[in-house]
């Protein structure tokens, strides 16, 4: 029989590779000719209507109604979902400039950024042993990103877009973390996917044109929305309180080596010795940040 921790963990680990093959095929959406904006809006078109069908095909149907968030809840749920939204844009733009490894490295930089925006909220230096992982990471991210490497060119404005992405995913761990909890987790992550709907809405309308090819709904938007926006908030949600905080936040650094593979694996993405010891810094420096740690992390 499985327990309770092992069955947590295998529910975190899937739901870590789901977001770890994203990436990949978002890349090969746009091999294929599409877009950023089709990308986004067919994921979130995709993803808030299916989140809307599990949640009005719940069982319990009665408990639902009965624990509506507020109207200040939900609005705050929904802004937490539109930084989501904007971490899909930047980190999409992102690799449209830079590989997989390095789009997903750039995106865990949320893990020292959620460092100092507890520092800055909360007025608490952080440990010693937090400032030492913080420093692994920032020098696994050199390597991992390639940056000073011989031969290898580095596309700032990819760099750029993904530091963006990840100054966003912060916020909206921050505050995912902290906004109603008490509710199921399916309906939270509605009023989430739903605010990041709104936002890409908001930016793209314009793109809503002839030109916008509405193949991306078939061709990858159920595989995007089902990877970015549906199967990860249900597994991740199912799995951390069965592992904890902290083996969960270890487990789900999964999705840094997930994506890698998938990229060399699909794609062909090419990943050098020195890149995959950054990888390695940075697994291990979320493992020493969370190693006996009963609070979550950021990204």
């Amino acid at each position: 029989m499985i327990s309770d921790k092992l069955k947590g963990g295998i529910y975190v680990a899937l739901g870590a590779s789901s977001y770890g093959m994203l990436t990949t095929c978002v890349k090969m959406a746009y091999h294929e000719g599409f877009n950023v904006a089709e990308v986004t809006v067919s994921q979130y078109v995709l993803g808030a209507l299916g989140l809307l069908i599990l949640n009005l095909f719940r069982k319990n149907k009665s408990m639902i109604l009965s624990n509506r968030p507020s109207a200040k809840t939900a609005l705050q749920l929904v802004a937490a979902g539109a930084s989501l939204g904007l971490t899909s844009l930047f980190y999409y733009l992102a690799v449209q400039y830079v590989s997989v490894g390095v789009g997903i490295v750039l995106l865990m930089q949320s893990v020292w950024m959620g460092v100092i925006a507890e520092m800055i909220v909360h007025k608490k230096m952080p440990g010693s042993r937090t400032l030492l992982a913080v420093i692994i990471i920032l020098g696994g991210t050199v390597l991992a990103a390639a940056i000073g490497q011989q031969g290898i060119r580095i596309n700032w404005i990819g760099i750029g877009w993904g530091l963006l992405a990840a100054v966003s995913y912060t916020a909206t761990m921050y505050s995912s973390n902290r906004v109603g909890l008490h509710f199921p987790p399916l309906k939270r992550s509605l009023y989430m996917i739903l605010g990041g709907l709104i936002i890409i809405l908001s930016i793209f309308h314009a793109h809503l044109n002839q030109d916008f090819s509405f193949r991306i709904f078939v061709r990858w938007g159920i595989i995007l929305s089902l990877f970015g926006t549906i199967l990860p908030p249900i597994l991740l949600t199912k799995g951390m309180p069965l592992t904890g905080m902290g083996l969960g936040a270890i487990i789900a650094s999964l999705e840094i080596p997930v994506s890698v593979l998938m990229a060399f694996v699909l794609i062909n993405e090419h990943v050098s010795g020195l890149q995959w010891l950054g990888v390695v810094l940075i697994l291990l420096a979320v493992v020493l940040m969370n190693v006996g740690n009963r609070t979550p992390i950021p990204g």
